[in-house]
């Protein structure tokens, strides 16, 4: 099975969606609730599976989040195996995905650069680009 086969992305989608149910169900207290499996990547072989974890809150809870996945990756695996019927159960490592947090930072620069922009233009008397908009 290739890379970026079908088949591949198929076991990839369902491995997810598996996981993303099975975390929720893990009752260590150092799991943020606010944690959600944002991908996987499951080896061609079967063998191992990157989890890309992100977790809503500050640094130190998803310190503890990573902890506390990492020691309960073993109920994980046993419960993978019962919910998705695979030759192969992968081992599984939890990589943490700040792609989201990244995303909401650069947005709200853009916001800033854009009000300053805008204040800049009001300060010299210009019209905005908005006003010309609402002229024609």
């Amino acid at each position: 099975m290739r890379k970026n086969s079908v088949k591949n992305r198929r076991v990839n989608d369902e491995v997810q969606r598996a996981l993303a149910a099975i975390v929720r169900e893990v009752k260590d207290p150092r799991i943020s609730p606010l944690t959600s499996v944002t991908g996987t990547e499951v080896a061609p072989d079967l063998k191992t599976c990157k989890v890309y974890v992100s977790v809503y809150g500050d640094a130190e809870a998803a310190k503890k989040t990573m902890e506390g996945l990492h020691s309960a990756s073993r109920f994980i695996r046993g419960e993978l195996a019962r919910k998705v019927n695979l030759r192969n159960t992968p081992e599984l490592t939890f990589v943490l995905d700040d792609s989201i947090a990244y995303g909401v930072a650069m947005s709200h620069r853009i916001d800033e650069v854009t009000a300053m922009d805008r204040e800049a233009e009001l300060a010299r008397g210009e019209e905005t680009d908005d006003q010309n908009i609402e002229d024609i």
